[in-house]
């Protein structure tokens, strides 16, 4: 299983961006889905989570301003980021819940993508 992940880059404070990432390989079906970031010098944290019914948790500090989403026919995740800021600063990593074709349950990450939010 691969998550290849984009849309990162370089945004002034206030504006948006669009995080994608997509699972391929032997994917069967894929439960809880969700973005994680990792600011220089910090632990990662976790920023959203969507599970495969559409239910959705986010980290206080993006509540408002990110909005995650999927398209489980896609086996694709979206994070929209909007009025960012410059502590959103981070790179920014997908993960994956997945039961594979022959039925292991794989924990998976994307490789990330940095996001820099800065005048």
């Amino acid at each position: 299983v691969q998550l290849q992940a984009s849309g990162g880059g370089l945004v002034q404070p206030g504006g948006s961006l669009r995080l994608s990432c997509v699972a391929s390989g032997s994917v069967l079906s894929i439960n809880d889905m969700g973005w994680y970031r990792q600011a220089p010098g910090k632990q990662r944290e976790l920023v959203a989570v969507i599970t495969s019914g559409g239910s959705t948790n986010y980290a206080d500090s993006v509540k408002g301003r990110f909005t995650i989403s999927r398209d489980n026919a896609k086996n694709t995740v979206y994070l929209q980021m909007n009025s960012l800021k410059p502590e959103d600063t981070a790179v920014y990593y997908c993960n994956a819940k997945v039961r594979t074709t022959d039925w292991r349950l794989v924990d998976s990450w994307g490789q990330g993508t940095l996001v820099t939010v800065s005048s």
